[in-house]
């Protein structure tokens, strides 16, 4: 029997219409996961992963507003609770990361320290 996981990140509104937009792509490879997780690195110590990718025997994967997300189970735990949002504007375009569990942050957004 499987269990249906309560997805540990959410998407805004215009997140999951540039996701879409890009999955909607005829380069995009099907075969292929939407990935949120953390690896080390970055100016204040962690740095996050938005990208499509391979899912190996590590990974959950979750399904929120009509999108399949990937996720190493150890990862879950920097980012339980997070926001992602798209960013469309000519100042600031791009993923943007509202993680609660960030002690800091530096000025990129990008990467932060629990």
């Amino acid at each position: 029997m499987n269990s249906v996981l309560s997805a540990p990140v959410q998407f805004t509104d215009s997140a999951i219409q540039e996701i879409i937009r890009l999955m909607n792509e005829e380069s995009f490879d099907k075969s292929k996961f939407l990935r949120v997780g953390v690896k080390g690195g970055g100016c204040s110590g962690m740095t996050y992963i938005l990208e499509f990718d391979q899912k190996n025997e590590k990974d959950n994967v979750f399904e929120l507003n009509s999108i399949s997300f990937i996720m190493d189970k150890s990862h879950a735990i920097y980012l339980q609770g997070m926001e992602v949002n798209w960013e469309g504007g000519l100042n600031s375009r791009g993923f943007t990361f509202k993680n609660p569990n960030a002690s800091s942050t530096c000025g990129c957004g990008t990467s932060f320290a629990v």
